[in-house]
């Protein structure tokens, strides 16, 4: 406004002067009338201010093309000086253009009778001026945000603080909810709407601070989320510790989340009389309402609360092998109503979150993700098992996913057709233990198949008549043959 009051003045005053140089120069005849009430001065004077704002232009581009690339003392202010010139430039160019033609036009309209559509005109030209040059300051603002953003972004990039990484990029996003935000307020004067409007837009102004505050507040639960995982390798070999922290991280990044959306939904509605007043109506039968919603949300609460249980007790954690339901799998995945589960075959299992607090499961990775595997077989009792347990010590030994903690073989059960051998052998997870499970298995197969052939299972049969003699294939009758 004040800036367009001194175009005003400054249009009246050149017009003037240039009228009065034009007449003195071509004559009385420069005041003629050619096209409609303008004159030869009128456009004269019009072409002048456009050329003074080409001229202004080009002066602004030189200007800001020569700071751009000016050498600087130091490199890095180089690509900061670039950038800054690089963000005012283009707005610059069209806040010069936007007044350019607001002063160019003014002469134009000086020349008309006051009253009547010109007037109405003028007014037009005003307001489109005034809400331009804030369209374009707001441009300007937001493009100096992405400046800042990335100037701070280098800046956090050559610090070793940890603080630095979460408030630079939480003050960077901010920026772009809080411009905007302030730009929409601050533009709804100047548009100068009826005031019949006014109760709207202060709801409408109220909402979109709210919703701002909550974006800001949800940014920055995730970045702090990310910065407390940053220092926590999940894919680590030992990983108790990381997934312990990725499973108390994430609950409470999820729990705080939702506290911030019901706030804000609250927060919104409130800003409605007609909501305030059915507010008031249910605390006044608060009591009836809560037994109410108590027993319609009572699993809700409570796999809500057997959230919480989970992040402090941890029974289950991010990345965890658990059996549940008789599946094998891992823990993908806990919000704050379930937990999906990964199984071995790319199928996802969901379970609630009192599932685990009410009903007994295996957790494979409670306190290490070290397991003990075993293999059983059965063989003859020919089979010399000091001789197979050298064996099965070499092919132990030499299995790449042996982590060398321990190994024995033994004789686990004897029934009147064998024997049933079980090896035991360490791993470092689950999946190399089940891995080294099906080694093992196929190695001492092969082994037995190998060396000890006649001691593979059989079935002994003692056929009445034979009189204790060699039992062969010629001695069993042909009728008997099969």
């Amino acid at each position: 406004m004040i800036a367009r009051d001194f175009l005003d003045s400054l249009a009246a005053t050149a017009a003037q002067a240039l009228g009065s140089g034009i007449e003195q120069i071509f004559g009385p005849g420069s005041r003629a009338k050619i096209l409609g009430p303008f004159s030869w001065a009128d456009l004269a004077i019009f072409g002048v201010f456009v050329l003074v704002v080409l001229l202004v232009n080009a002066l602004a581009a030189s200007l800001i093309r020569r700071k751009s690339k000016e050498p600087a003392a130091e490199p890095e202010s180089q690509g900061w000086r670039r950038q800054l010139f690089g963000a005012i430039g283009k707005p610059l160019y069209a806040l010069i253009w936007i007044y350019g033609i607001y002063l160019a036009s003014m002469p134009l309209f000086l020349a008309v009778p006051d009253g009547g559509k010109p007037d109405a005109l003028r007014s037009l030209l005003a307001r489109a001026c005034d809400l331009s040059v804030f369209a374009i300051l707001f441009w300007l603002f937001f493009r100096l945000t992405h400046v800042l953003e990335l100037r701070l972004a280098e800046w956090t990039s050559r610090t070793e603080s940890k603080l630095d990484n979460l408030l630079a990029p939480l003050l960077g996003r901010s920026l772009r909810v809080v411009v905007p935000v302030m730009g929409i307020i601050l533009a709804v004067p100047v548009i100068g709407l009826d005031p019949q409007y006014e109760g709207l837009i202060k709801k409408a102004s109220s909402i979109l601070i709210i919703g701002a505050v909550a974006w800001v507040l949800a940014n920055a639960v995730r970045i702090g989320e990310k910065a407390v995982l940053a220092s926590y390798d999940i894919s680590a070999s030992d990983n108790l510790q990381a997934r312990k922290v990725y499973t108390q991280v994430h609950v409470i990044a999820k729990t705080l989340l939702f506290i911030i959306v019901l706030f804000t939904v609250a927060s919104i509605l409130m800003c409605f009389e007609e909501v305030r007043r059915f507010g008031t109506s249910i605390l006044a039968s608060a009591g009836v309402v809560g037994i109410i919603i108590g027993f319609a949300a009572q699993r809700t609460i409570a796999n809500l609360f057997a959230g919480f249980q989970l992040a402090l007790t941890q029974p289950i954690r991010i990345d965890d092998v658990v059996i549940v339901e008789g599946e094998w799998g891992r823990v993908e995945e806990i919000t704050l109503t379930y937990v999906v589960i990964r199984i071995w075959d790319e199928r996802r299992l969901v379970v609630p979150l009192n599932h685990f607090i009410e009903k007994p499961f295996q957790n494979w990775t409670r306190t290490s993700a070290q397991l003990l595997g075993s293999v059983f077989f059965w063989v003859d009792y020919t089979l010399p098992v000091a001789e197979l347990r050298a064996a099965i010590k070499d092919i132990v030994e030499k299995a790449p996913l042996w982590d060398g903690r321990f190994w024995n073989l033994q004789v686990t059960e004897a029934t009147e057709r064998g024997m049933q051998l079980r090896v035991l052998a360490t791993a470092s997870d689950s999946g190399n233990a089940w891995n080294l499970r099906c080694y093992l298995r196929e190695k001492l197969i092969e082994y037995v198949q190998t060396h000890y052939r006649n001691s593979l299972p059989r079935v002994r049969l003692d056929a009445p008549g034979l009189n204790g003699s060699a039992f062969t294939h010629a001695s069993i009758p042909d009728s008997a043959r099969t």
